[in-house]
């Protein structure tokens, strides 16, 4: 793709040279050159013109990539105290190679209306991000003040076009009814409804059965949460969607049947059945909450393993990791088939070491003093991952060492981790790609020659709040070198190899501006289908405008 300059003297404020560049269609066939003006992407062509006051960075051959989006991260949610603040959770999706995320803002039960929710989840945000930033909002109420009044202004006017639904947790699950309800006014308002779709009924009757068997050590949530409650909670999603024909996307999907009824809903039923993965699902199984050991390495690259029996609550998410090889597999072929639309971190940590972290169960039953057992059950849910997302896929698309049935291409890997999502929540045409007239967010990756893109994964190095690290100890082939936040570099990892810890960030907790998300668009089937043993206009005649 080249672009033609306005005028021959156009100077441009900088310009990235020797780009491999990949989008989410393409690996362009050319070495190029990205010029840069006033933080958006002006032209792409061979060769640009520098003058004195341009900055020219050379890629020198390696892959250059849009900055990526996250679309699913928790940052300062008050159920994990110890988990990461935007301060923290964005520096870290800066220094892994993102400039977008999306967090939540939770309605909890006592909460009527929306707008209180939204300016303090403003406020926890406003200034503290390093990088560009956006809401989803978790309705857990939805009365007919916030349907009928309260989202139609936040579509219109608060830049929000997307709300997230639980079908599991005490105080967010919400009924069939409620569901439906919500679907029917964000298909009107053209918001993306996300779920998440567990059994809770499942769910709670087989953690009950196995505290009463003394089954209490951090695997057994695994067992506590099983497949099924995933796939029959995610076939009535899709259900529920169809009846309204609203575009939905099943949030960190981790089971081969749920995904055979979103490929069915996508592909046999042309339904806008969206959905979403996470990189613990693609490379982690339930192995990793049987350990018994903690991992770690020092400031030298020492690796030291620490006998501690609750070490495998570490690995505690909901979904849980999955038992079996094919279950990752199933992942995997679910990317590279296109079922899978995004690929997030669902960034969600608590600290490990720490009483209201992963070991609160632990610390509750010392206090306690009477023998009893900690549980899982009480163990936090949710795992680390806003720095390693990005990476760890970049290696399933570029490293000859991953298995053949488990890499992706380059085009596939700017897909799911920026373009989709850029498309899906209303940023089509400002970020997510890079083209004339989208907003310079841009990842400068390593040569393949450069040793240094070569990287162990080790808690020390990455830049959460967060104790741990579930990837400790892998190996990827290469790390977001350099990052720019709309033109401006942010992220130097050669000045973070040479000076130490935290000196590649050079940006600032106020460099990330709000975005205001217009309506989303539906990536797979289409809206307004008629379901079969449905008659056409059956929904225009109970009040649904389709």
């Amino acid at each position: 793709m080249t672009a033609s300059l306005a005028s021959p003297s156009f100077e441009f404020d900088t310009i990235i040279k020797n780009a491999r560049i990949v989008t989410a269609s393409e690996v362009y066939e050319h070495i190029s050159a990205i010029g840069i003006k006033d933080g958006v992407i002006q032209a792409i062509a061979t060769s640009l013109p520098a003058t004195s006051s341009t900055l020219v960075v050379d890629a020198e051959g390696a892959y250059v990539t849009p900055g990526g989006i996250d679309s699913h991260v928790h940052l300062h949610q008050d159920n994990a105290p110890s988990g990461d603040k935007w301060l923290s959770g964005s520096r870290s999706a800066l220094a892994g190679g993102n400039t977008t995320i999306l967090a939540f803002a939770t309605q909890e039960h006592k909460n009527d209306t929306l707008f209180p929710v939204l300016e303090e989840y403003h406020g926890r945000a406003r200034d503290q991000c390093y990088i560009d930033y956006g809401f989803h909002v978790i309705l857990t109420k939805p009365n007919p003040t916030i349907l009928e009044h309260e989202l139609p202004k936040l579509a219109a006017e608060g830049g929000i076009s997307s709300v997230k639904l639980y079908m599991t947790y005490p105080g967010k699950k919400l009924d069939d009814g409620s569901m439906l309800n919500i679907m029917m006014a964000t298909r009107e308002l053209g918001m993306t409804t996300m779920i998440h779709a567990e059994n809770s009924d499942m769910i709670d009757l087989v953690t009950k059965k196995l505290l009463e068997h003394q089954r209490t050590s951090p695997y057994y949530h695994a067992l506590a949460r099983p497949q099924i409650a995933e796939s029959e909670a995610t076939h009535r999603a899709i259900a529920l969607a169809t009846l309204t024909s609203a575009p939905i996307l099943l949030v960190h999907m981790s089971t081969p049947v749920a995904l055979t009824h979103a490929r069915k809903a996508q592909s046999k039923e042309l339904l806008p059945v969206h959905a979403e993965t996470c990189p613990h699902y693609l490379y982690l199984t339930s192995q990793q909450l049987a350990s018994t050991t903690n991992i770690h390495q020092d400031e030298h690259g020492h690796v030291h393993e620490d006998e501690d029996e609750w070490a495998g609550a570490k690995h505690i998410c909901a979904p849980p990791l999955r038992h079996d090889e094919s279950d990752l597999q199933s992942l995997w072929d679910a990317v590279n088939n296109g079922t899978i639309t995004v690929i997030s971190s669902d960034h969600a940590p608590t600290c490990y070491d720490d009483v209201t972290g992963k070991k609160k169960p632990v610390e509750a039953a010392k206090a306690r003093g009477d023998g009893s057992k900690p549980t899982f059950a009480a163990t936090p849910n949710g795992l680390p991952g806003i720095e390693t997302r990005l990476p760890l896929l970049f290696h399933a698309a570029t490293s000859p060492d991953m298995r053949p049935e488990r890499r992706i291409s380059l085009p596939k890997f700017v897909a799911v981790t920026a373009t989709n999502a850029a498309k899906l929540y209303g940023m089509a045409g400002k970020k997510g790609s890079i083209a004339p007239g989208y907003d310079a967010d841009i990842t400068v990756w390593y040569p393949e020659s450069d040793a240094r893109g070569k990287t162990r994964i080790g808690n020390k190095m990455l830049h959460h709040a967060i104790d741990y690290t579930p990837f400790e100890g892998m190996e990827v082939c290469n790390w977001p070198r350099k990052t720019f936040l709309r033109g401006r570099l942010v992220w130097d990892r050669d000045i973070e190899l040479k000076d130490g810890y935290g000196k590649g960030l050079l940006g600032g907790p106020g460099d990330g501006q709000w975005l205001s998300r217009s309506r989303g668009q539906v990536l797979v089937g289409r809206v307004g289908q008629t379901p079969a043993g449905m008659k056409v206009g059956e929904r225009e005649e109970w009040g649904l405008k389709v």
